[in-house]
Formats: C-alpha cells, structure tokens, sequence
C-alpha cells in the first residue's frame, strides 16, 4: 500500500497563521527596542545599543534550535528543567507540541523564540554607555539557557511547579519583565555607576527615535499579548482590547504626573508611560477584562513613574530604566492578575462545549482567595533565581581578562560607538569632537603661555633683589590729605572722610606707606611740595617742625596700608590755607 501523507486534524491553518503573523511582530519588537534605547542614551553610544539588541536575536535563535526550545518545553520535562528530548530540534514538526493547542510545535517554537530573543535584549539596557560588546555573546547564550529557559519551563510548562501550582502570567510579566529587570539590576551593580561629571548624563539625544521605537513596539505589543493565547479566537480579542486601553491610560496619567512635578508636557514621558502600561497588562491581558485593565494601566503607570523619581536612591545605575518601567510595571501587573482575573475571561478561549467548572478559576473577583499568594510565590522565585543567578554568570565572566565587562575609563569617554565599534551614528559627531579638541588645545597653549610669563617675571624680580638693584623706596607714615568744601552760610561743617588729614587741621597720621621709583621722585623737583610736620610734645598745645619733609605726587604715587597706628599728629605749614579758613569762619 502506498505511503500517504500524514494528516494533523487538529491543526487549525486559522490560528497558524495568527500565530505565524504575531511571531513576525514579536521579532519586530526586537530592532523597535533598540531604535527606542539610542534614542534614550547619549549619541556616542547609540549604536551599540542597536547593536546588541539585535545581536541576542542571533545568538538566541541559535541557542533555541540547539536546546534552549528543549530545556523549556520538552514535553518529558520534569518540575524544574526539561531535558534533551528536543535537542536539534528533534521531534519538533506539524504535530502540536502540547495537547490542547491547534498549531504545528514548529510555529510555537518559532513564536516563543522571539520571546527569548527579546528578554535579554531588555536587560542591556541597564548596562548602557559603558558595557564591553566583547562579553554580550557569551552573556546572552550563557544567560538564556541558565535563566530565561528555566523561568519559563516553571511558568509556562505544563510540567513546571509554577505552572502546576496555578501561577498566571499570560504573556510574560514573570519570565520577560520580572527576570529581565532583575537581570538588569544585577548587571548595573556589576559594572558600577558611570564615570561622567556631565549635568545631561540622563538626558535622551534624540527624542524622535524614542517615538519611532514607541511606535513599533506598542504596534508588535498587540502581537506579543493576543498571540500568547495561540489562537485567533474571543479570547485574543479581549486581550488586544485590554492590551491598547491599559498603555492609553498609562500615557495619559504618566504626562499628567510629569506636568504636575515638571509643568512640561513630554513626549519622552508620554513614551515612557505606554510602555509602563504595557508591562503591567502583560501578565493579565488574558485573564481580565477590559474594564479591569483600566486599572492596570493607572496604577502601573503611577508606581513606575515614582520608582523612576526614587531611582537615584537604589545604589546602582540603570540607565534607561529596566527595572523601574519592566520590573515595577511586570510585579504590579501579576499581583492584579491575582485579584481581577476572571473565569469567564478565560472561558473565552476554552472549546466549545466545555463546562464551565473545567475553566480555570480567576482570583479575587471569583473568590479565589489564594491566587495572590501564589501570584507572591512566582514573583519571589522568578526574582530570586534570576538575579543571584545573572549576578554570579557576570561576576565569572568579569573573572577572565579578555572579557572584561566594564569599558576601560577612555573607552567611555569617547563612546561606545568609536571605541569598540569604529562607527557613529551621526557624523556630526566627529566634527564636534575635532572643534572641542582644537578649543582644549588652544585653552592649553594660552595657559603654558601664561605660566611661561609669570615664570619669567618672578626670575627677573629675583634676580634683581639678589642684585640688590630694586629701585622702589617706600616712604612710610604719610598720611592722607583731604581737602575742605566750601560751606555755604549756616551749613553746618562736617568731615568728608575719617582718618584723613584735613587742610588747616590737626590730625593724626594715618601711617600710610607710598612707593615711588628714582624717576618719580626726579619728575617731582617741578612740583609742588607739601610738608608734613611732626606734632608736637604730648600736653604743650604747641607744634615743632619735622625733622625731614616728604615730596609727594598725587599722580605718581602708589599707596600701600600698613597697620601701623603709632604716627603722629601733623599740620600743614601753609599759612594761606589757615587764613582762608579763619576768613570763612568769621564768615
């Protein structure tokens, strides 16, 4: 009899097809993320982070088809890891590769591949302006089969204890927010805080690429919620529904929370807040309704926005947000599943004739009391394994030379993007480098300039005082001579300044020093000399003359305080001056 072609009867070409298109989108999602992270980062490290993000699709895919697809769904997988049933792909063709679905495992393991693919790509962004590219390759593969794989085998494994235990995480809040996030905390301590003093280290370089990346991946986030259900039924309709509300309420709110602390209206923060949104949905889009996911993306979007304003206080530096958008928005996110999913949400992907009490039962609205516990108990094992987990892969990578994780202090400096790549994004970018070095320069030049002067000026000074041919004389005690106004008639006479010597009066010496030079003192034979007398004994009333007399030029003369207050009291010797006074006192 001759061999006939096998037929699969539950294969429905429907949902193959939904869930071919969705995996498309998913992978879609992948270069969205990185056009949304450079835009986020600085301009010199933009590319790298494009880079690496579409690196883990590489590396990812590889690892799937070698055993990361096997070690997560095998379908002899026991509680805690599957096993190398599916290794190469073995026995993965048209039949479903669990019972109850109606697509080809071929197509499952292509969709769930592009989830893979997209949770390390999350948890790079942590690390950003100033991770090594060297390491990622062996960190991706690394991380995937000892983190992510194992998460999902206990969540999403009909055989893991997660799963078994009734965990809900419809679309990856546990295994792609909850692990990245805290992966991306583990790599953040890791490599320490970036070197930088620039006041605009947070501030994005291009804001029209975080648009751009918003766009795509709120477009491939539908595909990422409603295909997890694997079929184009009522089900993934409500989850599409629930998916868009929940990111248009986290928007909204995340700009109103802005406006209020900031008075801006931000298109960053509008971005930031879809996705916020987005991540809390995740976990219930299937399980709630879309009343309920109203919720998820107001209060999702206020405790993302909030961790994000405590961030500086956590002790490490994540850079665009991995753990205060993915992480908070995911954990919030299972812990409402555990209180509005509902049963009949769930029904609406159960075949037709099902009953009713063979669905699985929601959480609080249902009465199911116990759900949030166990919502709690996944959040903590998830959590828990991936961050001790990430921390020692990185802390033993870090261990080998080559593979240092952390750019060396100049690398960061000039960027990413140049030190390790040889390109930039922007070639504006060179020039701007070559002007700020060329002004460093010419700064430095005018400085050795400068020093070069003083030096030669103070050796020249020295040597001249160990010449003994300073030609300054300083004349000390000279006071200062401040001249009387002119009163008019019943004005009352008061003294200009204190501490002067007035014209035609007795006062002290203000112990003034003056330094003239020897062609000073010569210009000074052709002018007017003011003598400054000695006062007299203490208690005669009388004066006497001083024994020397100083020639003094108001324009070539320099005076220098000295605090010696022990002169003595002097008057002027000009007759005319007293006369002119007496004259106006009568007057």
């Amino acid at each position: 009899m001759p061999e006939t072609v096998q037929s699969y009867p539950e294969i429905d070409a429907g949902d193959t097809a939904w869930t071919m298109m969705c995996a498309t989108l998913v992978f879609l999602m992948v270069p969205a993320l990185g056009l949304f992270y450079a835009g986020l980062a600085r301009a010199k490290n933009a590319l790298s982070l494009m880079y690496v993000t579409m690196l883990c699709v590489g590396v990812v895919s590889f690892q799937w088809y070698l055993i990361g697809y096997s070690l997560t769904f095998s379908a002899s997988a026991n509680f805690f890891i599957g096993d190398s049933a599916n290794f190469l792909m073995r026995g993965v063709g048209m039949a479903p590769a669990f019972e109850g679905q109606t697509i080809p495992a071929m197509v499952y393991m292509i969709f769930q591949a592009m989830f893979a693919a997209l949770t390390p790509a999350l948890a790079f962004g942590a690390g950003a302006e100033r991770m090594s590219l060297g390491p990622a390759i062996l960190f991706i593969f690394v991380w995937t089969t000892l983190v992510y794989d194992f998460v999902t085998c206990w969540v999403w494994n009909p055989n893991g204890w997660l799963y078994k235990m009734g965990a809900m995480d419809y679309a990856g809040g546990a295994t792609v927010h909850a692990s990245s996030g805290l992966a991306a905390v583990a790599y953040a301590m890791v490599l320490g805080k970036r070197r930088t003093t620039d006041a605009n280290v947070n501030q994005p370089h291009n804001v029209s690429f975080i648009y751009l990346g918003l766009t795509f991946l709120w477009f491939g986030w539908f595909a990422f919620n409603a295909g997890s259900g694997l079929a184009a039924d009522a089900r993934a309709a409500n989850s599409f529904v629930a998916t868009h509300l929940a990111a248009c309420v986290g928007a909204v709110v995340w700009v109103i929370l802005d406006y209020i602390h900031t008075r801006k209206w931000s298109v960053v923060g509008l971005c930031t807040g879809v996705v916020a949104g987005l991540a809390t949905i995740t976990p219930g889009s299937g399980f709630v309704s879309p009343s309920s996911a109203l919720l998820f993306g107001l209060l999702g979007s206020i405790a993302c926005n909030y961790a994000i304003r405590y961030k500086h206080k956590y002790g490490f530096d994540d850079a665009l947000d991995v753990f205060t958008v993915h992480y908070v928005g995911g954990i919030v996110g299972l812990l409402l599943t555990g209180i509005f999913a509902e049963r009949y949400i769930i029904s609406l992907g159960a075949p037709a004739g099902t009953l009713m009490s063979d669905v699985q039962i929601g959480g609080w609205l249902d009465g199911h009391w116990m759900q949030v516990p166990i919502q709690l108990a996944m959040i903590a094992s998830v959590s828990g394994w991936s961050f001790v987990v990430t921390y020692l892969i990185l802390i033993i990578i870090n261990c080998f030379p080559y593979l240092r994780l952390r750019l060396a202090d100049h690398d960061e400096h000039i960027g990413t993007d140049w030190a390790q790549m040889g390109e930039r994004a922007y070639g504006y970018i060179q020039w701007e480098e070559a002007m700020l070095q060329r002004a460093q320069n010419e700064h430095m030049d005018q400085q050795s300039i400068a020093e070069a002067n003083n030096r030669r000026k103070q050796f020249i000074r020295g040597l001249k005082k160990f010449l003994m041919i300073d030609n300054r004389h300083v004349v000390t005690g000279v006071p200062t001579l401040v001249e009387e106004p002119v009163l008019d008639y019943g004005q009352q006479k008061e003294h200009m300044a204190t501490g002067g010597i007035h014209m035609g009066k007795l006062k002290n010496a203000t112990g003034n020093n003056v330094v003239t030079t020897p062609l000073e003192r010569a210009k000074t034979s052709d002018t007017s000399i003011v003598q400054i007398e000695n006062a007299g004994q203490s208690g005669s009333g009388t004066t006497s003359s001083s024994d020397s007399s100083v020639e003094r030029r108001d324009s070539s003369i320099e005076e220098l305080p000295n605090d010696d207050s022990n002169g003595t009291a002097v008057q002027s010797s000009s007759s005319s001056t007293s006369d002119n006074a007496k004259q106006k006192n009568r007057a």
